[in-house]
Protein backbone atom coordinates (compact mmCIF):
# COMPACT_ATOMS: atom_id res chain seq x y z
CA UNK A 1 0.00 0.00 0.00
CA UNK A 2 1.38 4.00 -0.91
CA UNK A 3 1.57 5.33 2.71
CA UNK A 4 1.10 8.75 1.20
CA UNK A 5 0.81 10.76 -2.10
CA UNK A 6 2.93 13.80 -1.59
CA UNK A 7 1.38 16.98 -4.66
CA UNK A 8 3.22 20.32 -5.57
CA UNK A 9 1.83 23.01 -7.40
CA UNK A 10 2.86 26.37 -7.95
CA UNK A 11 1.57 29.08 -10.48
CA UNK A 12 -2.17 27.94 -11.65
CA UNK A 13 -2.12 25.35 -8.65
CA UNK A 14 -5.29 25.85 -7.52
CA UNK A 15 -7.34 25.48 -10.14
CA UNK A 16 -5.11 22.25 -11.47
CA UNK A 17 -5.45 20.92 -7.55
CA UNK A 18 -9.22 21.35 -7.21
CA UNK A 19 -9.57 19.56 -10.55
CA UNK A 20 -7.60 16.80 -9.28
CA UNK A 21 -9.37 16.41 -5.72
CA UNK A 22 -12.75 16.71 -7.85
CA UNK A 23 -11.91 13.22 -9.27
CA UNK A 24 -10.63 11.92 -6.05
CA UNK A 25 -13.13 9.50 -4.33
CA UNK A 26 -14.18 9.93 -0.20
CA UNK A 27 -12.50 6.21 0.42
CA UNK A 28 -9.13 7.24 -1.02
CA UNK A 29 -6.94 5.27 2.12
CA UNK A 30 -4.01 7.03 1.46
CA UNK A 31 -3.54 10.47 2.64
CA UNK A 32 -2.98 13.42 -0.14
CA UNK A 33 -0.34 15.77 0.92
CA UNK A 34 -0.14 19.23 -0.93
CA UNK A 35 2.26 21.62 -0.97
CA UNK A 36 1.11 24.94 -3.08
CA UNK A 37 3.13 27.79 -3.25
CA UNK A 38 1.42 30.69 -1.66
CA UNK A 39 2.51 34.18 -0.39
CA UNK A 40 3.34 34.41 3.52
CA UNK A 41 0.72 36.97 4.19
CA UNK A 42 -1.67 34.67 2.25
CA UNK A 43 -4.78 34.48 4.40
CA UNK A 44 -5.69 30.42 5.42
CA UNK A 45 -8.65 30.24 2.82
CA UNK A 46 -6.91 27.97 0.47
CA UNK A 47 -8.42 25.14 2.38
CA UNK A 48 -12.28 26.54 2.65
CA UNK A 49 -11.97 26.66 -1.36
CA UNK A 50 -10.34 23.66 -1.91
CA UNK A 51 -12.82 21.63 0.23
CA UNK A 52 -15.56 23.41 -1.81
CA UNK A 53 -14.41 20.90 -4.53
CA UNK A 54 -13.63 17.20 -2.24
CA UNK A 55 -15.62 14.52 -0.63
CA UNK A 56 -12.27 13.62 1.03
CA UNK A 57 -11.46 16.41 4.12
CA UNK A 58 -9.35 19.46 3.76
CA UNK A 59 -7.56 20.55 6.45
CA UNK A 60 -4.09 23.11 6.89
CA UNK A 61 -1.26 21.07 8.73
CA UNK A 62 -0.54 21.94 12.55
CA UNK A 63 3.16 21.05 13.88
CA UNK A 64 2.85 17.17 15.55
CA UNK A 65 -0.40 16.30 13.12
CA UNK A 66 -1.46 12.74 12.74
CA UNK A 67 -0.84 11.47 9.09
CA UNK A 68 -4.27 10.06 8.72
CA UNK A 69 -6.05 8.41 6.00
CA UNK A 70 -9.38 10.29 4.02
CA UNK A 71 -7.43 13.66 4.85
CA UNK A 72 -5.66 16.20 2.52
CA UNK A 73 -3.44 17.96 3.84
CA UNK A 74 -2.01 21.50 3.06
CA UNK A 75 1.50 22.74 3.52
CA UNK A 76 0.32 26.30 5.81
CA UNK A 77 2.02 29.68 4.35
CA UNK A 78 5.44 30.42 5.31
CA UNK A 79 5.92 26.64 6.61
CA UNK A 80 8.10 23.99 4.86
CA UNK A 81 6.18 21.30 5.73
CA UNK A 82 8.41 17.59 6.42
CA UNK A 83 6.97 14.06 7.31
CA UNK A 84 7.98 11.88 10.07
CA UNK A 85 7.09 8.49 10.60
CA UNK A 86 3.19 8.40 10.48
CA UNK A 87 3.27 12.64 11.73
CA UNK A 88 3.52 15.88 10.20
CA UNK A 89 6.54 18.71 10.95
CA UNK A 90 6.71 22.47 10.55
CA UNK A 91 9.74 24.20 10.11
CA UNK A 92 10.71 27.69 9.58
CA UNK A 93 14.48 27.16 8.02
CA UNK A 94 15.41 29.31 4.84
CA UNK A 95 13.05 29.27 1.47
CA UNK A 96 14.53 26.53 -0.49
CA UNK A 97 14.37 27.57 -4.35
CA UNK A 98 12.75 30.78 -3.23
CA UNK A 99 9.86 28.91 -1.57
CA UNK A 100 8.35 27.98 2.05
CA UNK A 101 6.86 25.65 1.79
CA UNK A 102 9.17 24.00 -0.63
CA UNK A 103 7.71 21.26 -2.61
CA UNK A 104 11.57 19.53 -2.55
CA UNK A 105 11.47 19.68 1.20
CA UNK A 106 7.80 17.80 1.39
CA UNK A 107 8.89 15.14 -1.41
CA UNK A 108 12.77 14.38 0.06
CA UNK A 109 11.01 13.98 3.78
CA UNK A 110 8.26 11.74 2.29
CA UNK A 111 10.66 9.91 0.34
CA UNK A 112 13.08 9.31 3.19
CA UNK A 113 10.68 7.97 5.94
CA UNK A 114 8.32 5.91 3.21
CA UNK A 115 10.49 5.11 0.34
CA UNK A 116 9.03 3.20 -1.99
CA UNK A 117 5.61 3.61 -0.54
CA UNK A 118 5.46 7.29 -1.93
CA UNK A 119 3.42 8.28 -4.70
CA UNK A 120 4.46 12.37 -5.93
CA UNK A 121 2.93 14.31 -8.17
CA UNK A 122 4.17 17.59 -9.88
CA UNK A 123 1.75 19.95 -11.51
CA UNK A 124 1.94 23.32 -12.75
CA UNK A 125 4.29 26.16 -12.15
CA UNK A 126 6.51 28.90 -13.02
CA UNK A 127 10.10 27.34 -11.40
CA UNK A 128 11.59 24.27 -10.72
CA UNK A 129 10.67 23.37 -6.80
CA UNK A 130 10.19 19.71 -6.90
CA UNK A 131 12.72 18.34 -9.33
CA UNK A 132 15.60 17.42 -6.00
CA UNK A 133 12.29 16.31 -4.27
CA UNK A 134 11.06 14.10 -7.25
CA UNK A 135 14.51 12.75 -7.80
CA UNK A 136 15.25 11.37 -4.51
CA UNK A 137 11.23 9.92 -4.73
CA UNK A 138 13.03 7.48 -7.59
CA UNK A 139 15.71 6.96 -5.99
CA UNK A 140 13.87 5.37 -2.96
CA UNK A 141 11.62 3.45 -5.79
CA UNK A 142 8.62 5.76 -5.33
CA UNK A 143 6.01 6.64 -7.87
CA UNK A 144 6.75 9.84 -9.68
CA UNK A 145 3.85 11.64 -11.60
CA UNK A 146 3.90 14.95 -13.92
CA UNK A 147 1.19 17.41 -15.41
CA UNK A 148 1.16 16.81 -19.23
CA UNK A 149 3.13 20.09 -19.75
CA UNK A 150 0.56 21.31 -22.39
CA UNK A 151 -2.26 20.84 -20.20
CA UNK A 152 -0.85 22.89 -17.73
CA UNK A 153 -1.24 26.32 -16.75
CA UNK A 154 2.28 26.97 -16.56
CA UNK A 155 4.35 24.43 -18.15
CA UNK A 156 8.25 25.24 -16.64
CA UNK A 157 8.20 22.78 -13.80
CA UNK A 158 6.22 19.86 -15.11
CA UNK A 159 9.01 20.62 -18.06
CA UNK A 160 11.66 20.80 -15.65
CA UNK A 161 10.65 17.59 -13.80
CA UNK A 162 10.51 15.40 -17.28
CA UNK A 163 13.84 17.17 -18.10
CA UNK A 164 15.34 15.83 -14.74
CA UNK A 165 13.63 12.43 -13.68
CA UNK A 166 12.93 9.34 -15.47
CA UNK A 167 9.24 9.80 -14.05
CA UNK A 168 6.50 6.64 -14.33
CA UNK A 169 3.90 8.93 -15.88
CA UNK A 170 2.84 12.48 -17.48
CA UNK A 171 -0.17 12.60 -17.62
CA UNK A 172 -3.58 15.40 -17.80
CA UNK A 173 -5.04 16.45 -14.74
CA UNK A 174 -8.06 13.47 -15.00
CA UNK A 175 -6.08 10.97 -15.68
CA UNK A 176 -3.52 11.71 -13.33
CA UNK A 177 -6.65 11.28 -10.55
CA UNK A 178 -7.35 7.88 -12.16
CA UNK A 179 -3.90 6.63 -11.87
CA UNK A 180 -3.92 7.80 -8.37
CA UNK A 181 -7.45 6.19 -7.52
CA UNK A 182 -5.58 2.76 -9.74
CA UNK A 183 -2.57 2.76 -7.79
CA UNK A 184 -4.03 3.48 -4.23
CA UNK A 185 -6.34 0.34 -4.74
CA UNK A 186 -4.53 -1.59 -6.66
CA UNK A 187 -1.68 -1.57 -4.13
CA UNK A 188 -4.89 -2.01 -1.10
CA UNK A 189 -5.95 -5.31 -2.74
CA UNK A 190 -2.26 -6.82 -2.54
Amino acid sequence: MFKIVVIGASSGGLSAIKVLLQNLPKDLESPIVIVQHRHRDSCNKLGELLQQDTALTVREVEDKDEILSGYVYLAPADYHLLIESGYFALSIDAPVSYARPSIDVLFESAADVYGKQVIAVILTGANEDGVQGLRMVKSNFGIAIVQEPTDAEYAVMPKAAITAVAVDWILPLEEIAKKLVYLCHYNIKK
